[in-house]
């Protein structure tokens, strides 16, 4: 992707906008038709448009800009490049965005506006992007308090679903919280990838020749590596290649088939970047 974006300014313009639009549906179709505020300035919008009947997206406005200053305030100039775009674009996008319930099913609403939260923001993350917003709060801790962004931001979001018992009740505040793991969960598989796949260790007394070959018949690719023994403190080699998540059954029992006691460490790989993936 940033090979293409560098090729192609206009490119990451694109993924600027689809990832700004991602978050206004979330808000427009799914949160503020049923009043959650699942964190950020827009749910402060959402609470604020639920109380005192204020329109979100100039709420919106009104408090990324004054995110922005705080930004200017004590983060600096770069900063304030950073996140002013996303800041004033993301209000202007929930204005023009048409914005009614897509479900009047609560649960399926959190879902569904979890998910587009989620991959909206990895998207602008993807990018070295920003919405701007209660993501400034957690900087100006880090800088001054030097207290962890995730944590800080963690911080931020959890106060403001817990306005959620003042504004809905119980349940507004736990489908918020609900909607927060969705959007994590989201976030965490769209920044590192779907396809993840299995790295995979081998070694064997024996039969180290049978098995490198079976790999190099049917699998490819595979290093060697030379190691020492911790308890008998003899060189040998131990084999390390990486499979699809497909591919992970077999290969351990074409392994088995040939050395029934060889040893087999695996370990989750989320991305694999040149040889045959081509990633």
């Amino acid at each position: 992707m940033h090979s293409v974006i560098k090729r192609n300014p206009w490119f990451r313009s694109l993924l600027f906008l689809i990832g700004l639009e991602l978050i206004a549906l979330a808000i427009n179709f799914f949160y503020a038709p049923i009043e959650i505020a699942a964190g950020g300035t827009t749910g402060l919008a959402i609470l604020a448009e639920a109380a005192f009947g204020i329109n979100r997206s100039l709420a919106v406005f009104i408090l990324n800009g004054l995110m922005v200053g705080l930004a200017w305030a004590f983060l600096g100039k770069k900063t304030v490049q950073n996140i002013a775009l996303g800041s004033l674009l993301l209000p202007v996008l929930l204005a023009l965005t048409p914005s009614f319930a897509l479900t009047n099913n609560k649960l399926l609403a959190v879902i569904y506006g979890g998910a587009l939260m989620g991959a909206g923001v990895a998207l602008l993350y993807r990018i070295n992007a920003s919405p701007g917003g209660t993501t400034v709060p957690p900087l100006i801790f880090k800088k001054y308090f030097y207290l962890n962004k995730a944590i800080g931001l963690l911080i931020v979001d959890l106060i403001v679903i817990s306005l959620n018992l003042l504004v809905d009740g119980m349940e507004a505040f736990l489908l918020a919280a609900f909607s927060q793991v969705i959007t994590t969960i989201v976030m965490r598989y769209a920044e590192s990838g779907w396809d993840h796949k299995y790295q995979v260790q081998i070694m064997s007394n024996q039969y180290l020749q049978e098995i490198k070959e079976m790999l190099m018949a049917e699998y490819s690719s595979l290093t060697l590596y030379d190691v020492i023994g911790g308890y008998t403190n003899s060189s040998r080699q131990q084999i390390l290649l990486v499979v699809d998540t497909q591919d992970y059954g077999p290969l351990i029992r074409k392994i088995h088939q040939i050395d029934p006691d060889a040893f087999i460490i695996s370990s989750n790989v989320m991305k694999v970047h040149g040889g045959r993936w081509g990633l």
